[in-house]
């Protein structure tokens, strides 16, 4: 599947509908006669805006501290293998 682009930046295939905080801030609202008050809604868009901005910091920070752990295990690994023998490789 094609990367689909949104707000100018890709994103990964599987992932179109995900919102970014500046969509969130600059999001305009048709007019209503009995319509909300804008300054509300635009203090909701801030305060939306700057909870997804901390969640994708935290997706970012835990995307990390899993490569990480994914590599220390690896390598772990890697070297248990070179220190262990081959079962029925040595003398009963």
């Amino acid at each position: 599947m094609a990367q689909v682009y949104r707000g100018g930046q890709p994103y990964p295939a599987g992932h179109p509908g995900r919102l970014t905080p500046h969509e969130v801030r600059t999001r305009k609202f048709a007019a209503r006669q009995r319509g909300v008050d804008p300054d509300q809604v635009r203090e909701f868009q801030a305060r939306v805006a700057e909870e997804l901005a901390m969640l994708n910091e935290t997706v970012r920070l835990l995307s990390q501290e899993n490569d990480r752990i994914k590599r220390a295990l690896r390598d772990w690994q890697t070297m248990h293998a070179r220190e262990c023998r081959p079962p029925n490789s040595g003398h009963w």
